[in-house]
């Protein structure tokens, strides 16, 4: 499995259940990445997308402990055990997308780690594990500097790129 993520300077991914910042070069990178495979994602993340819809082009599969919950569109798990089996015995490129306890149970599935860093501290209620910090994992890609639009972007003028992360082969 991989990861996406966006994070501020302190590793933060969001406040009260939103983003740090809507930035539209971080969501079509979002979208280029998973486009065409499957992700896991947390219902609490879920609900925040525009009308609680899946995301389309991609397969979803959502966790959940709530036994009659049943999104339009997606494959509900009711255990990260239910997800890793299912990962074990797919050949599909599945990516974890969120929340932040979804990544907390996850993330020792994944090999790569695509992470939008925001050169910004937010106030944040959520975190991701800084993987700068970790002897699991090194940074094997740095994109260019980008600043963001504030013709289409939710913060004006702030620095971002886009980096890779791949775990350390033990």
């Amino acid at each position: 499995m991989k990861l996406v993520v966006a994070v501020d300077k302190n590793w933060g991914i969001g406040y009260k259940g939103e983003l740090l910042a809507r930035v539209r070069a971080d969501l079509r990178n979002f979208q280029s990445i998973t486009k065409g495979h499957t992700v896991v994602l947390g219902s609490k993340t879920l609900s925040t997308f525009p009308g609680g819809r899946t995301l389309k082009d991609r397969k979803n599969i959502i966790l959940s402990r709530r036994p009659d919950y049943q999104p339009e569109n997606a494959i509900v798990m009711h255990s990260v055990d239910e997800v890793i089996r299912y990962a074990e015995n797919s050949d599909e490129e599945i990516f974890v997308i969120g929340g932040a306890t979804v990544y907390e149970q996850l993330l020792h599935c994944c090999d790569t780690a695509f992470v939008t860093k925001f050169d910004k501290s937010f106030e944040c209620d959520a975190y991701f594990e800084n993987l700068d910090e970790s002897l699991e994992w090194y940074l094997s890609d740095v994109g260019e500097e980008q600043t963001t639009d504030p013709e289409t972007d939710s913060e004006e003028g702030m620095t971002f790129r886009f980096c890779t992360y791949k775990r350390v082969n033990k």
